[in-house]
């Protein structure tokens, strides 16, 4: 067994060399640019939107008020005819990703902890690269990845988004093992 304590660097160091990696993929190449598609008449959208003053948070229409009304002929109506939208409204005001960012750097803390609590229990100091790689990367790529197929399941999240996130959460996992292999005390 490692303790956490002398896993403390490959933790740190992990979770800065993914944040790197994240940052060029998303800021430096195309990747990621048509996750989102734009809105016919976007103006018209916002427009017509936000004078409804819809609080932050995330919405479903239509909605059915209980188990009953998912079944009465009105609410089948307005499924069949559409708009269906689930929507995450944010807050207005001006933008700063510094916020996201630092939320970014601390989940990316998390999962270099669990990769490395779960590792470090199964593996003494001294591990073979290969075992250290092993469970370090297949902790941290189901960090990465796992929920992320959820959304498309559910909530009908475009599939090639969510397969572009789980090629970046592989990435990510690989960086964090390598990390772990070199720094493994």
């Amino acid at each position: 067994m490692t303790s956490l304590i002398a896993l403390w660097l490959p933790i740190l160091l992990s979770a800065v060399a993914v944040f790197a990696a994240s940052s060029m993929i998303h800021m430096m190449s195309p990747w990621h640019k048509n996750d989102y598609r734009k809105i016919p008449n976007e103006d018209e959208l916002r427009s017509s939107v936000g004078t409804l003053g819809i609080p932050p948070g995330d919405y479903m229409v239509p909605r059915p008020e209980s188990r009953e009304d998912m079944r009465s002929p009105e609410f089948l109506e307005k499924m069949r005819t559409g708009p269906r939208l689930i929507m995450t409204v944010l807050p207005g005001g001006d933008f700063s990703m510094t916020k996201n960012l630092v939320q970014w750097f601390l989940y990316l803390i998390l999962i270099s902890v669990f990769a490395a609590g779960i590792a470090g229990s199964a593996l003494p100091p001294g591990a073979e690269d290969r075992q250290v790689f092993h469970f370090v990367a297949l902790t941290a790529f189901a960090g990465y990845t796992l929920a992320l197929w959820q959304m498309s399941v559910w909530y009908g999240r475009s599939w090639a988004t969510t397969l572009k996130s789980t090629f970046d959460g592989l990435i990510y996992a690989l960086i964090t093992a390598a990390i772990f292999c070199w720094l493994w005390p």
